[in-house]
């Protein structure tokens, strides 16, 4: 007859306590050092990536490019330092087991998180070669303002009524981007009309004087300003003035200054004895009447 003895449960749990307890004491200085290492990671990387950004954006003047390198830099040193740790603490199979979940889950995490893929690479691409700086006035798409910041995942920019717009990196890399400050100059135009019995040449050279009479209208070799000929319209004839102004102040200057040039046209023209008349009505009487009664009020 064979007499099985069963162990005290008690017994099996107080052993399982302290073979935990001998364990966890046993890796104490591994863990110890894991945890060091984090936090030199965090340390050596926040400082790398500050060194990097402060020394990119003095030699290139590049500072959305300098702010997305050091970050890059400080989470790849991050990543890297909670690896090293796993492994000092005796931890290795949890690293392993990450690095091959993450290469297992890669193709399943690329189409649920494409968008945020292709923004990251974007972002990468853009922080080499982009077509505008932080502050530049641009237009993407709908979207016109001051670009503010450019983040892994997004392009920051303040539209000039105060919005903040995020803006994804793919879009900002594969629509069209209007850059109104790249090279400092933008050419704006209006319309004006003259009356008909008006010298033309004269007005032109009138209008060109009032151009010149404006401090903040660019004129130069490359830069030239000009009147033409527009339309024979039904009152006038219009003229079409082109100017040139500076865009480092885009929204601002650029438009107060089109306002005085707008201003500064209509005195001049005026002075000079031009005249601008309003639209004219033509009346036109049909069938049998041949007279329109007209009723004027005296002045008083």
């Amino acid at each position: 007859m064979t007499l099985l003895l069963q162990k005290d449960p008690t017994t099996t749990i107080s052993e399982s306590i302290t073979s935990f307890y001998n364990d966890f004491i046993a890796q104490l200085p591994g863990i110890g050092i894991g945890i060091l290492i984090v936090i030199l990671g965090l340390l050596l990387g926040s400082w790398v990536g500050s060194f990097v950004k402060r020394k990119l954006a003095a030699r290139t003047g590049d500072p959305l490019m300098s702010k997305f390198l050091g970050q890059a830099i400080k989470y790849v040193s991050v990543i890297i330092a909670v690896m090293l740790a796993l492994e000092a603490s005796g931890l290795g199979a949890i690293a392993t087991g990450i690095l091959t979940a993450a290469g297992a889950s890669a193709v399943v995490l690329g189409f649920a998180f494409k968008d945020i893929g292709q923004n990251f690479i974007a972002g990468i691409i853009m922080a080499f070669s982009r077509p505008f700086d932080v502050d530049d006035t641009v237009q993407i798409d709908d979207n016109f303002g001051k670009v503010k910041a450019l983040e892994f995942r997004y392009t920051k920019l303040k539209t000039f009524d105060g919005k903040d717009v995020y803006i994804p990196n793919s879009d900002v890399l594969t629509k069209p981007v209007t850059n109104f400050t790249e090279d400092g100059f933008f050419r704006w135009d209006f319309i004006i009309g003259i009356a008909y019995e008006n010298n033309i040449e004269g007005a032109k050279e009138t209008i060109l004087k009032a151009l010149r009479k404006e401090p903040n209208v660019i004129e130069d070799e490359e830069h030239e300003n000009f009147v033409i000929e527009d339309e024979l319209a039904t009152s006038t004839v219009n003229l079409k003035v082109f100017f040139w102004v500076d865009t480092k102040d885009f929204r601002r200057i650029a438009l107060i200054t089109k306002g005085n040039v707008v201003r500064n046209v209509k005195e001049e023209l005026e002075e000079a004895g031009y005249y601008m008349p309003a639209d004219i009505q033509e009346i036109k009487l049909y069938g049998g009447e041949t007279e329109f009664p007209v009723k004027i009020n005296p002045k008083e």
